[in-house]
């Protein structure tokens, strides 16, 4: 925030509107710097909850605002558990000249509610010195806000790295287990494959067998249909008699061993043709596996590398706390200095202690 040791204004009351313009933050550090000696040092901690109420109560403007409209100023005594409205507010605060008798103001900036809460002299208020380490200040506030980026970022990049480590060490998990299942899929449909190719064998051999059956009697009969045309009427009757009991043998048998061995010749073709795709597939689908797998595993790689990097940068804005918390102490050393504002600036950096683990003296928000 901006530190300005005087408000402009040619009288105290635009000196007042001028301070109910600020943001709700710094309007409570020109309070804690006013009375920081008398009170306000002991009530710094309930000024820091009045700031982030009204930061969550304001909607449109939220740190950014100076005042809340009517209804969400009821709603910020209400938190605080006052029983006073806003008219007996503004009532109070018209009483001391706080606000003029014909001003119909639309906003309850925190000022108005501090000079109420506190009953303080809003002219001492709109005087009041806000230290002579403005430069200071202004310097604290840099490291603050640098500090501030730094655990952002950090924090930013610690959860992404996280969720691309987990989900890099999750899907080269799932990886490695289809790998090793394709592999084995692909071994299973490799043994099918020549169990399958066995069987065609085993089947052609026998259609051959068949086939060298009936090529036998297909050999006899001519040689005996040439007996009964050639020699003596002894040999060709002998030849006919020969020939008429083999033609009278039934040769359904054989055909039909026949057909169904084609058959089922077809039948293991096919089977064996589908088994050597299934191998090929899974051949195939185990190198993607593999693939997939390595890329994983690269992903994880890089993930634990974003990871380090991130526990890197954790420990930049660590130091950067401590350079800042170190030059705080250093500043509130001196005279002069503006206690509410170097409090509120020490108040900020003890949030940001939260992005620390524990073990490095961070701690959970409730």
């Amino acid at each position: 925030f901006f530190q300005m040791s005087v408000l402009p204004g040619a009288n105290d009351l635009e000196k007042l509107h001028a301070l109910c313009q600020k943001t709700y933050k710094e309007q409570a550090v020109w309070f804690l710097n006013a009375f920081w000696e008398e009170f306000a040092e002991k009530e710094a901690e309930r000024l820091w909850g009045y700031v982030n109420k009204c930061s969550e109560i304001d909607i449109e403007n939220h740190g950014e605002g100076s005042g809340l409209d009517e209804m969400a100023a009821h709603v910020f005594l209400e938190k605080f558990a006052e029983t006073l409205t806003v008219r007996e507010l503004r009532a109070k605060l018209r009483s001391t000249g706080a606000i003029g008798e014909s001003e119909r103001p639309k906003k309850v900036p925190l000022t108005h509610y501090l000079l109420f809460r506190y009953n303080t002299d809003w002219h001492r208020l709109v005087n009041s010195s806000q230290g002579d380490n403005s430069a200071e200040i202004a310097h604290a506030q840099e490291m603050l806000n640098e500090v501030s980026a730094a655990f952002q970022e950090s924090q930013r990049t610690a959860t992404a790295a996280s969720q691309a480590f987990l989900e890099a060490e999750t899907s080269a998990a799932r990886a490695k287990e289809r790998e090793e299942a394709s592999k084995i899929a692909a071994q299973d449909s490799k043994v099918a494959e020549e169990e399958a190719r066995t069987a065609q064998s085993e089947l052609e051999a026998a259609l051959a067998e068949v086939h060298a059956q009936e090529k036998a009697y297909n050999d006899k009969k001519s040689a005996l249909e040439k007996k009964t045309q050639e020699g003596g009427v002894v040999s060709k009757n002998k030849a006919k008699a020969e020939l008429a009991q083999h033609l009278a043998e039934d040769p359904l048998p054989l055909r039909k061993a026949k057909i169904t061995q084609e058959a089922a010749v077809k039948r293991a073709d096919r089977a064996t043709t589908s088994a050597a795709a299934a191998r090929e597939a899974a051949e195939t689908a185990a190198v993607e596996a593999t693939k997939a797998r390595q890329a994983a595993e690269e992903a994880r790689v890089a993930s634990a590398n974003a990871k380090a990097a991130a526990e890197a940068a954790l420990a930049d804005a660590e130091k950067k706390l401590q350079e800042a918390e170190a030059y705080l102490e250093e500043v509130k050393a001196k005279p002069g200095c503006a206690h509410g504002a170097l409090w509120w600036i020490e108040r900020e950096l003890h949030e940001q202690k939260a992005y620390l683990p524990e073990s490095k003296g961070g701690y959970r928000k409730n």
